[in-house]
């Protein structure tokens, strides 16, 4: 029988303590009341959870247009844990890791995972190095990428990790890529109820796929729509196909390959370039945070620059050997600091703005 959001596994432990439905809620006041920020954003959370609704307002990060304030159903959200415990194999007792937020949607569904799975859940605060009992051995964690870059050497006690909330770098892949556990990159957003998808990061067998390839997790099914651009069908998930704005190479009907955001599509001169295949091939060329992006030009439409996060350097012709003919950016611009969103990803728009280069 499929487990139900108005009840508490058993075997649920938060910090080491066993908690019923009706304890739950009093530490949820308590966490609101006198807690710590990050306690406070999960005490919020839990009283959601607990409440008598069945669904959760959450906001969007923009991944399928504006952000908005959305309805998601509690049981689309038990749906999913249950997804992600059959896809790692989680059981009752298993022993988790929590350092992200719970204001956004991974950070509520890892304790959603806990509630609905029984998973005793580890809460430290989040932060870009998480400071936890390094001795203490887990089942199972999820990271930022720049908490796995900064993680990395600490990774031999957790069995397996998921990275999601934005690119995982190669410079991060190569970390990772002789670690003890296995480590996945996460596609998903807060429309599909965190991830829908994974990609091997290390740790590859012989029926592993060693690629840039997306694979879907039970009841997912996946296509692209016109622009190219992935469209989700998950029906435990959401009663309506999820059309979001990243285009794909789709293989199947449950793999994908990744390309780039539709938003930053650059059309130069004719020519469609896609800014994130071009970073991913600068990715271990250039040492500072960088992206690609355009800017108008009366000749080409929009001209493509490389943004660097850096004082200004010098920076190699032989940088770019790599890149087509097209992909070659026309200038170069540095930023001290590049602008960011709410959730750590880098705000391309802003920085540019900020440049005054427009």
């Amino acid at each position: 029988m499929t487990p139900n959001y108005k009840n508490v596994h058993n075997k649920f432990k938060l910090d080491n303590l066993n908690y019923k439905y009706a304890d739950l809620m009093e530490v949820a006041y308590s966490y609101v009341k006198e807690g710590l920020p990050y306690q406070y954003e999960l005490g919020n959370f839990l009283l959601d959870w607990l409440d008598s609704k069945d669904f959760i307002v959450v906001k969007t990060s923009g991944s399928t247009g504006k952000p908005k304030h959305i309805h998601i159903k509690k049981q689309a959200m038990v749906n999913s844990a249950i997804a992600t415990g059959d896809f790692f194999n989680l059981k009752p007792g298993d022993k988790v890791l929590h350092c992200l937020p719970a204001n956004f949607i991974a950070g509520k569904m890892m304790i959603v995972r806990a509630i609905v799975l029984g998973l005793e859940l580890d809460m430290v605060e989040p932060s870009a190095s998480p400071l936890i009992d390094y001795e203490k051995d887990y089942t199972f964690s999820a990271f930022t990428p720049m908490q796995l870059k900064n993680f990395a050497k600490y990774l031999k006690n957790i069995k397996t990790v998921i990275v999601g909330g934005g690119r995982v770098s190669q410079a991060i892949t190569d970390l990772v890529k002789d670690k003890k556990p296995d480590v996945y990159e996460t596609y998903g957003m807060t429309e599909t109820i965190s991830h829908i998808a994974v990609k091997k990061l290390n740790n590859f067998t012989e029926d592993d796929q060693k690629n840039s390839y997306f694979s879907a997790l039970p009841g997912v099914l996946v296509s692209q729509d016109y622009r190219g651009c992935l469209v989700i069908d998950a029906p435990r998930l959401s009663n309506e196909k999820i059309i979001t704005n990243d285009i794909v190479n789709v293989l199947t009907d449950s793999t994908f390959e990744w390309l780039g955001r539709f938003d930053n599509v650059i059309n130069s001169g004719g020519v469609k370039l896609y800014p994130e295949q071009i970073e991913f091939k600068l990715r271990d060329k250039i040492k500072s945070e960088f992206f690609i992006t355009s800017l108008p030009d009366e000749t080409l439409g929009d001209k493509l620059i490389l943004v660097i996060e850096d004082e200004k350097i010098s920076i190699e012709d032989t940088v770019f050997n790599g890149l087509d003919k097209y992909e070659k950016p026309k200038e170069t611009y540095f930023a001290a600091k590049f602008a960011v969103t709410a959730s750590g990803k880098i705000h391309r728009k802003n920085t540019v703005e900020s440049l005054k280069l427009l």
